[in-house]
């Protein structure tokens, strides 16, 4: 394969059933902004090339995969197709599967790792990743001094999209095991929950509850919200430690990061750990009745006000517009 011009390389998460990950689009479509973009998938079907095709990968590269061994096949296969392409950065999904390949591949190749950019461009110097840091107070950039820079991508910070390729030019690895020592994945009983939620990475839109709620009977408030705005459902540290919410959903340095279209906080005073974690929201809406919030700061629409009071008139406005 000859290599196109200013190739930049980006790992496809592949789920179980063998389709891409959400973040597809948006990595390959950051990619695009800044050069070429070459997909990898490991351990996908055709479906997977032709939906990354579909995001805007010119190229596609294929791996098999592995069901047993955990993240080092993964490792292998990018490495095989690093040392082929020879790209100008190399962009992975900011999922827990994408940042356990970037630390591993960053480190047996010696190449620079930038975690959790919410975008990248290009100067005279090669590739810039751009972060959100200290709660969002502060947007800085990052570059390798040398070599090729590693970069995970915050899901649903980036809004560029590649166009569709028709005929991308598709090759099959040929990737040879490190040998190293992988972690194995015995029998897994699944145990599918059905829900018509999105799931909070990447989600468009997020409806997040906090202390204000009160009780874990009354966070089902948060929930009729979500559902009424066909949204994913959030919370703050503290909802978590007072047990309304698992630990899973909670939003902020110490949980997710997203950055939806849309952010809805209820309840949430809006310490800096948490507007870490959500603060690249495109808008955010915020309805507590302390007017001194910390989250009015960040918010582009607020109402102080009682929760309890508002919210049921939102839901019931929503409802009523789907009629």
């Amino acid at each position: 394969m000859t290599s196109p011009e200013n190739p930049i390389l980006v790992l496809v998460d592949v789920d179980p059933s063998g389709t891409v990950a959400r973040s597809t689009a948006a990595l390959i479509g950051a990619a695009s902004t800044v050069g070429t973009p070459v997909a990898l998938i490991v351990g996908g079907g055709q479906d997977a090339v032709a939906q990354a095709a579909a995001a805007g990968a010119a190229v596609v590269l294929t791996a098999d995969g592995d069901d047993t061994s955990l993240t080092v096949p993964i490792v292998d296969a990018l490495q095989a197709a690093f040392e082929q392409v020879r790209p100008d950065a190399v962009l992975i999904s900011n999922s827990i599967a994408g940042r356990d390949v970037a630390g591993r591949f960053a480190v047996r190749t010696k190449s620079a790792l930038a975690v959790d950019a919410v975008g990248v461009s290009r100067d005279d110097e090669g590739i810039v990743a751009h972060h959100s840091v200290h709660g969002g107070s502060y947007l800085v950039d990052a570059a390798a001094t040398f070599g090729t820079p590693v970069i995970t991508v915050r899901q649903g910070a980036v809004d560029a999209r590649a166009e569709a390729v028709a005929t991308p030019t598709v090759e099959a690895l040929s990737v040879t095991a490190s040998g190293a020592v992988a972690a194995t994945a015995g029998p897994v009983e699944a145990v599918e929950v059905a829900s018509s939620r999105p799931d909070l990475r990447g989600a468009t839109r997020v409806v997040s509850g906090g202390r204000g709620l009160a009780s874990k009977e009354k966070f089902v408030l948060v929930e009729q919200l979500a559902d009424a705005l066909g949204a994913a459902i959030g919370a703050s540290r503290a909802a978590v430690d007072a047990g309304y919410i698992p630990q899973s959903h909670q939003v902020g340095q110490t949980g997710v990061s997203v950055s939806p279209q849309l952010y809805v906080a209820l309840g949430i005073s809006g310490a800096i750990q948490h507007r870490a974690g959500m603060q690249t929201s495109k808008t955010i809406v915020a309805i507590n009745k302390d007017g001194e919030a910390p989250i009015f700061d960040v918010a582009d629409f607020g109402i102080v006000g009682d929760l309890f009071t508002v919210v049921p008139q939102i839901i019931a406005a929503l409802e009523a517009r789907k009629k």
